[in-house]
């Protein structure tokens, strides 16, 4: 729901314990769960919430959905111990005012167990938490897809934004991946994971013309992943995304690359003033970042529309 505040000490103390005990941040998963835990199972949820509080008036919702099949397992890991980094650029930095952030993961409704896994927006530590709660399956079908376009109709229609419903902003949506969706959202996959009988068939161009009503969604692939650099799933996304496929060349700087897509997209910063910032940070990502946000560089610096409030626009207009 995005209430409370996140703390650095929290963190490295929870952290430190893990070390001392030899327990794994991931503990759920590593204990041989094979089912999506309670917490983030998306079976019946009516909406994830981002709202507004006393604490963060001004929500701006980030919602990072990553694969967690076959060489894309790594990647939550990665992001469990880079959180105060990422969380670090968006405040201290001044890049997201009272950032929400949302973790899931996806998988492949065909043949997993626990195909989607959808946390709640969250601002204080509970973030890490459901971070810790997300099944590391490693499955997946073999045939170059996973269920995206399962992950998209949720976030599409199954989110509540108060940035949007009181200021006509968008959120942010980052799917992180090396495969193409499948071609429509299956009502049979719906009903099963979703619990809703009610769903219709419907394209993949459909669900993200629809979700990008209310998300700037962005695709970063990485390229040492399984399917880094191919041309296939490179055109898919581009097709439906344009600009926003982001090739990532080392998985270590995702949440930089996260931070200061939102930055750009909030108009705090200029690429090379984010990319200056990493280096003041401590990062060691300058380049790979710099290389991995060009595009959005050359079509210029990407805005988050306002819209009227009360209306839904089209998902394209910018400032």
């Amino acid at each position: 729901m995005g209430s409370g505040r996140w703390s650095t000490d929290v963190y490295t103390a929870a952290d430190n314990y893990r070390r001392a005990t030899g327990t794994s941040a991931f503990a759920y998963s590593d204990s041989g769960a094979r089912q999506a835990h309670a917490a983030l199972d998306p079976k019946g949820v009516g909406k994830r919430e981002s709202r507004d509080s006393a604490e963060h008036p001004f929500s701006t919702p980030i919602a990072v959905l990553f694969d967690v099949t076959g060489s894309m397992g790594g990647v939550p890991r990665v992001l469990q111990t880079k959180l105060p980094q990422l969380l670090g650029l968006l405040t201290r930095k001044s890049y997201a005012t009272d950032p929400h952030i949302l973790f899931g993961a996806v998988g492949d409704a065909t043949c997993d167990r626990v195909p989607l896994q959808i946390g709640q927006f969250e601002s204080d530590n509970r973030m890490d938490e459901d971070l810790a709660r997300i099944v590391l399956e490693g499955g997946g079908g073999g045939q170059m897809m996973e269920s995206y376009e399962l992950a998209m109709y949720f976030m599409a229609r199954h989110t509540a934004l108060d940035s949007f419903e009181k200021r006509g902003r968008r959120g942010y949506l980052f799917l992180i991946g090396d495969e193409m969706p499948y071609d429509k959202v299956k009502p049979r996959e719906v009903a099963k994971f979703l619990g809703s009988s009610k769903a219709e068939k419907i394209s993949t161009e459909a669900i993200v013309a629809e979700l990008t009503r209310t998300f700037d969604v962005y695709y970063l692939l990485p390229t040492a992943a399984g399917h880094g650099g191919n041309r296939d799933v490179l055109k898919r996304w581009r097709e439906l995304l344009g600009q926003n496929v982001l090739e990532l060349d080392d998985l270590d700087a995702v949440c930089e690359t996260i931070a200061l897509t939102v930055g750009l997209g909030e108009g705090t910063i200029d690429l090379d003033a984010g990319l200056d910032d990493l280096v003041e940070e401590g990062s060691t990502h300058r380049t790979t970042v710099g290389k991995a946000l060009a595009p959005l560089q050359r079509g210029g610096v990407v805005r988050r529309g306002t819209l009227p409030v009360g209306t839904t626009g089209s998902g394209n207009e910018r400032l």
